[in-house]
This record gives structure tokens, sequence and C-alpha cells, in this order.
């Protein structure tokens, strides 16, 4: 009997046309980046010949745009990680700080989506709970794109927002924390043993402000691995066995990630993920009071644009966490 060929196992020849696409992707933006070259320097050969210096602006401005296209094709050759171009799953959860750290979990969710909206990806809300008062509690979504995770790893961990809170009466200072989790939205299926009875499953009623695509039925599910306490929670499929179906691919590639992660800190020694939501733990500060600065504490990059940092101004802060990864600075906690 004839083995079954390359285009008789689905599942293969879709990833290997995916593969295709983003390896043509690439050329183009080679190709691109050759013709801007080019153009740029016939436009220099223009000026010199006539000595005309009104050229420089439109020169300045297309080695500007060569430049930004150029770094990001540099960056994407570090997204050379096995799940780098998965879609990435975002989990936002307010922490010290009440009612104003609820309204920074919307605030950050509101940032990501921005970042999305400008990367051409689009966003899948899986469960969302309000805060009491205002903002959200937490809000798991999807982000998909070609290499959304490889991007978003970047952003796991605490973030820390100084301002003049509106909920404080006094106006005085506050500070106030958000814990993200990023792990990749793995479709394949992984080879992880998980025991029935390690896990609780639970039902609820679908809520928070999904839209119309959120079925308002008891059909939410939460998975809980008792042994990890893990927990992952999906409302925004159209069925009860639906939403088990990804909380359970959830959980998969959750428990897969701290397996890597607990072999990584065996064999270089590094200390555990903290998972405390508060003071002394965080990546990121943002402070809008008394001055304005967006500071990464592990690469040490810095903007004083907060509002276009909130506004989704995100790669400058991404491209520094790829670099510093690479350098193997990343390999190591402080």
């Amino acid at each position: 009997m004839e083995a079954p060929g390359f285009w008789d196992d689905p599942d293969r020849s879709n990833k290997q046309m995916k593969e295709l696409k983003q390896l043509k992707g690439t050329v183009d933006q080679c190709n691109e980046l050759k013709s801007q070259y080019e153009d740029i320097e016939t436009l220099i050969e223009m000026g010199y010949e006539a000595q005309d210096a009104e050229m420089i602006p439109e020169i300045r401005e297309e080695l500007d745009h060569f430049i930004e296209t150029f770094e990001a094709l540099r960056i994407s050759t570090l997204l050379s990680e096995e799940y780098d171009k998965c879609n990435a799953i975002l989990k936002l959860n307010a922490g010290a700080g009440g009612t104003e750290s609820c309204d920074w979990a919307g605030m950050l969710y509101r940032m990501y989506t921005r970042w999305a909206e400008r990367k051409g990806f689009s966003i899948d809300v899986l469960d969302f709970l309000d805060g009491d008062e205002a903002g959200i509690k937490s809000i798991t979504f999807q982000v998909n794109g070609e290499n959304a995770y490889g991007y978003l790893k970047s952003e796991k961990g605490v973030h820390r927002l100084v301002r003049i809170s509106p909920f404080n009466a006094q106006g005085k200072r506050q500070t106030s924390f958000v814990s993200l989790d990023v792990m990749p939205d793995i479709e394949e299926d992984l080879d992880v043993e998980i025991n029935e009875d390690d896990l609780r499953i639970d039902t609820y009623r679908s809520s928070g402000a999904g839209g119309q695509h959120i079925n308002k039925t008891s059909s939410a599910i939460r998975i809980t691995h008792i042994p990890t306490g893990t927990v992952v929670q999906c409302q925004n499929e159209r069925s009860q066995f639906q939403n088990k179906d990804k909380a359970m691919q959830m959980l998969k590639a959750k428990l897969f990630l701290l397996k890597q992660e607990a072999n990584a800190e065996k064999l270089s020694d590094i200390r555990g993920e903290v998972k405390e939501i508060g003071w002394g733990n965080q990546i990121r500060s943002y402070v809008m009071q008394p001055y304005t600065l967006v500071k990464d504490h592990r690469t040490n990059f810095e903007s004083g644009n907060v509002d276009a940092v909130m506004d989704g101004a995100l790669d400058g802060f991404i491209n520094a966490y790829l670099k510093w990864k690479s350098n193997g600075a990343g390999q190591t906690q402080e």
C-alpha cells in the first residue's frame, strides 16, 4: 500500500502552507528594503547633481522609513523560539489597589488592543470579570496575528501605575498593580498528561462587556488544576463543550510552559517567577504624576510620552526586551 502523501495530512499541509506564507512575507520585506535603498541612493544623487538642499527633508523621511522597516525585519529574526509564531493568550488580573487597580487593568487592556490594531492583529475576548465599581477585575483575551506570542511574551509580569487617582477624594497620588500572564495559543496536541482526578471543573454564567458573541447562559467553564493551582477560564465560545475544549487547550499550554520553566530553573539555578502582585515585583512602571515616564526595569528602556505608550506605542519596549533576551540577559533573574 502506498504511503500517504504530504497533502493527505491536512494538519501538516496547513502548517507548511502557513510557514511558506510567512517566508514569502519575509522575502517581500527584503525586496521592499532593497527598493527603498535604491530610491534613497537615487534621491541623493539627484540632490548632488542639482545642488538642491530642499531635497534633504524628503531624503531624511525616506531614510527614516528605511530604518524603521529594517529594524522591524531585524527584530523579527530574534523570534526564533518554538512557539513565537503562535497567537498569544493574555490574562490581566487587578492586584493591590482596589478600584484603582481595576481601572488600571482596563487601561492596560485598551493599550494592548490599540497595539494589536497597529499591527493589524485581531482580538478575541475569552473571559471577562467587571470591577465592582469601575474597570476590570480580570480579563483573558487572545491576540491573533503572526508572531503575536513572540512579541507579547515580553509583557509577562507585574505592571505598576503611579498617578493622582480619580477615585481618591483627597487627590493624592496612588500606586496600583496589575499582573499580566502571557502564553502561546498552541493548536497542536501537546504531550501533557493530565489526571482527570486533578481537575475541578466549574460552570458559571457568562458575564462582562463581551458583546453579542458571548452566550449569556451557564456555559462558561472554569478549570482548576489542583496540584499546581493553575486556573483557566473560557466563556467566549457558543457552547459549554466548545468552552471546555478551549479551556483544556489553554490548560495544556500553561502546564507545558510551567514544565519548561521548571526545567530551565533546574538547569540554570535561577529563581522562580514571583507570583505576588505588588511592591518590588514589577517589570515596568508607568508614572503619570508628578512627572511622566514609562520605564522597563529589565532593559532600562524608557519613554517620557506616557500618552503614546497607553495608546499602543509598545514596539520600543518589545524590541528592547527581545534584544536584551537574545544577549542572554533574560536567562537570569535579579
